[in-house]
């Protein structure tokens, strides 16, 4: 073969290439697009500002925001270290027993797959003169929803997902 030759035949597999790529691509997304659960009647009827299957009370319910009071706690006597997952990450110096409550407002994304809330208590000096882990507590719009009694053995830490 020349090398005129060559270059047609490699032209000719690229063109090839090309629409074997295309091919492949358009069933992927056709793929993706039934994996998310579209099947193009019902995305065209939302659109169109028309109705699907969900009711509206259900619809508008789920995309509300949520806004919840959340309040950790950590008994004990004395100071310690307190380190707390409440919006954002932080770690306090603190004189027990220790109490901090803030709003959290979820959006719909947030209520679907939860945000955890948490606190871990630093050591304190428990009844028997060891050190261990002080009591904790998280407590959601006035109802206690985790307690660890703390101490040398257990978890050490209070943690819950609000949805």
């Amino acid at each position: 073969m020349t090398h005129d030759a060559h270059r047609v035949i490699f032209v000719r597999r690229g063109g090839n290439m090309r629409r074997v790529m295309t091919v492949t691509a358009l069933i992927a997304a056709a793929g993706l697009m039934t994996a998310c659960g579209g099947s193009g009647d019902g995305d065209e009827k939302e659109r169109a500002g028309g109705s699907t299957a969900a009711s509206s009370s259900e619809a508008s319910s789920e995309g509300e925001d949520k806004t919840y009071e959340v309040t950790l706690e950590v008994g004990g006597e004395g100071k310690s270290s307190v380190y707390y997952t409440l919006g954002t990450n932080s770690t306090e110096q603190v004189t027990l027993p220790w109490k901090k409550t803030d709003e959290m407002t979820l959006n719909s994304t947030e209520r679907k797959v939860g945000i955890i809330v948490s606190v871990v208590p630093g050591p304190v000096k428990l009844s028997n003169g060891q050190l261990g882990a002080a009591p904790c507590s998280i407590t959601v719009d006035g109802k206690k929803v985790v307690e660890d009694q703390g101490g040398a053995e257990g978890k050490h830490l209070c943690e819950y997902t609000i949805h």
